[in-house]
């Protein structure tokens, strides 16, 4: 689950805002979507075998254009890094020397991974399946910072009545899409594409965005 985008109501039905938003695009389409919990590390295997038709869950598309074929971007997220409101750490930089929570095959561990030369000398990287399970441990002061989408960390600050302080400068602004097999000879791609950009230009987006953030 990651609220606000996928999550389980108070009856164990799965909802959010990308659920309602794929509900109705494929409404639009012609079909009834139907949605299923997936082991987050095996999505590629999973669509690739037809087991599912497609991975919608506030996913990336940065560095992974081609490895799928992709609908959207629909909307645009940031990922940050957050810390305790109390913590010292103040820019990327400072995470130097610190140990970061990360959601495994996500984008952050990826980039924290990479060795590139703005990913500061961190101490050790903890790559966690539930991505729920990152929140907690920097509430406890297991780690001292999370990367995240910014929208799941709010959401979860929401949620369970704690403060944590988000960095200014973004960890990575990427388009979050919707990712088919790159065998899939369906078309659903393109026409998912269009079908989204005609719920953008009719208000029906920020319409349903609007259920779940204070800006849509």
């Amino acid at each position: 689950t990651y609220p606000p985008y996928v999550y389980m109501d108070n009856n164990g039905d799965i909802t959010g805002l990308d659920v309602d938003i794929a509900e109705e695009a494929f409404r639009r389409m012609g079909y009834r979507a139907k949605f299923t919990t997936i082991d987050w590390e095996q999505k590629t295997k999973l669509v690739d075998n037809g087991e599912i038709d497609c991975i919608w869950d506030c996913f990336s598309m940065d560095g992974r254009e081609n490895d799928y074929q992709w609908a959207g971007p629909y909307l645009v997220s940031r990922q940050v890094i957050a810390v305790s409101a109390q913590s010292s750490i103040e820019r990327m930089s400072d995470l130097a020397g610190k140990t970061i929570a990360v959601q495994s095959t996500g984008k952050p561990e990826a980039i924290f991974l990479s060795g590139g030369e703005n990913v500061p000398a961190f101490r050790n990287i903890i790559s966690l399946a539930d991505r729920g399970v990152q929140y907690a441990m920097l509430d406890c002061g297991y780690v001292d910072a999370v990367a995240a989408h910014e929208m799941a960390i709010l959401q979860y600050m929401k949620d369970n009545d704690v403060e944590f302080r988000i960095l200014e400068e973004p960890l990575l602004v990427t388009g979050l899409g919707i990712a088919f097999a790159k065998n899939d000879t369906r078309g659903l791609d393109s026409q998912l594409t269009d079908t989204l950009a005609q719920m953008r230009a009719d208000g029906t987006l920020e319409r349903i965005v609007g259920r779940y953030l204070e800006n849509a």
